[in-house]
């Protein structure tokens, strides 16, 4: 039996988010040293891996977490955490790729993902940092001015609630200037890290097990359930599998086009006076587009500059660059704020030919499921997949799996 990982293992973050300088809740974990048997075992303690674990233990499924670095050290500390409803893919353009029915219900989708985790959250009484906040799509070199108001009249036509305004309503209501927008509401923002923390601890509570570290080395399916065999040796048998190792994908599982892009971040000292009206979500119709948040304290978030790099070497040896850049659009956009950055970090994340994610049955492999190829939409995806894995596995099903899973045509 190979002792070689089962997924590919990636440098995914380099710097310091502005999550990773803030203590996270403790999590029980310990060290797998025997055999363990369960109903299900989830592959990765980040974000995703804990909506999905909290879901199926609320079911009173039997739930074993491994995760080969430990509890939301992976890409989870290196998210924006803006939990949007809107796709980065437009919906009119989705609609002209795949169809009408299938751009409406795959946005419809994502914005109930974005309520359902807001809800959950605040149900579950977890301490966030959470904030429910609009949004400010900009004008830019995908969308132009005419662009948006197509855009404006897609997303009017399949039920959202949304404003077009000129530049100088933009001007007068945010204080950016030049600039045509389209204003959303009802997104999300959250501390990823304890975000992850207290749906994992969620779980934990109702007897799901986390052990870590584990790097899973072989996977061996069959109808009468799933055998994974640790690096160590200690095997893990359960009647289900599902992948949740965000952008370190499990090998031989099919990418449906997914690849590994980077982005890079910053973040400001804390300055509440200087935040824009509402604390809206900004983001561009752009390549490379640029995505800004506040947190509750005041500090300003600011993203962007993806570029198709793989290699985290590469990625990280433009971290320099990439944060002056991001420091001087920030600068532009918002002349008001200090945009100096008290943080800056790079990272890994996949992305999909029409920005939505791959959930589902894993062909060739039976009782394996696996959520990957998030995007631009990261958190609110993995809570879509929370919801789908569990209707899936528990044999009710999901009214839009189609639209996501491995045997899509787009």
């Amino acid at each position: 039996m190979s002792r070689a990982s089962a997924t590919h293992h990636r440098d995914l973050r380099t710097g310091q988010s502005i999550w990773s300088a803030r203590r996270r809740p403790a999590i029980e974990e310990k060290p797998l040293t025997r055999d363990v048997a369960c109903d299900i075992v989830v592959v990765g303690a980040g974000i995703s891996g804990a909506l999905i674990a909290e879901q199926l233990s609320d079911v009173g499924f039997d739930v074993v977490i491994v995760d080969r670095r430990g509890p939301t050290n992976g890409s989870t500390a290196a998210s924006t955490a803006m939990l949007q409803y809107e796709i980065d893919t437009p919906l009119h353009q989705m609609a002209e790729r795949i169809g009408r029915d299938k751009a409406e219900r795959i946005w419809r989708r994502s914005r109930q993902s974005v309520d359902a985790l807001r809800e959950r959250t605040e149900r579950l009484g977890l301490d966030v940092d959470g904030a429910t906040r609009g949004s400010i799509y900009l004008d830019g070199n995908i969308l132009d001015a005419a662009g948006l108001a197509r855009e404006a009249e897609a997303r009017r036509r399949a039920g959202f609630e949304i404003e077009l305004l000129k530049p100088a309503q933009v001007e007068d209501r945010y204080g950016i200037k030049g600039r045509h927008a389209i204003i959303g509401y009802g997104n999300y923002s959250a501390d990823p890290r304890r975000l992850a923390a207290g749906y994992l601890n969620v779980a934990i509570s109702r007897g799901a097990r986390l052990y870590a570290p584990v790097d899973i080395c072989d996977v061996a399916p069959s109808e009468a359930g799933v055998t994974l065999r640790s690096k160590d040796g200690p095997a893990i048998r359960a009647q289900h599998l599902v992948v949740a190792t965000g952008y370190e994908m499990m090998k031989g599982v099919p990418r449906k086009g997914n690849k590994i892009i980077s982005s890079w971040s910053i973040a400001t000292r804390p300055q509440p006076r200087a935040i824009w009206p509402t604390a809206a979500m900004i983001w561009e119709a752009a390549d490379p587009y640029l995505y800004i948040r506040t947190t509750p304290r005041g500090e300003i978030i600011c993203g962007g500059e993806d570029e198709e790099i793989a290699d985290a070497a590469l990625r990280d040896a433009k971290l320099p660059d990439k944060t002056a850049t991001l420091s001087r659009k920030l600068a532009a956009l918002l002349p008001g704020v200090d945009a100096t950055p008290a943080h800056s970090w790079a990272g890994s994340f996949g992305d999909s030919p029409v920005g939505t994610p791959t959930i589902g049955r894993i062909p060739g492999m039976p009782n394996c499921y696996a959520a990957m190829g998030y995007g631009g939409n990261g958190i609110t995806f993995s809570m879509m997949a929370a919801q789908m894995l569990r209707g899936l596995i528990c044999g009710y099903g999901d009214a839009d799996a189609d639209l996501v899973s491995f045997h899509r045509k787009f």
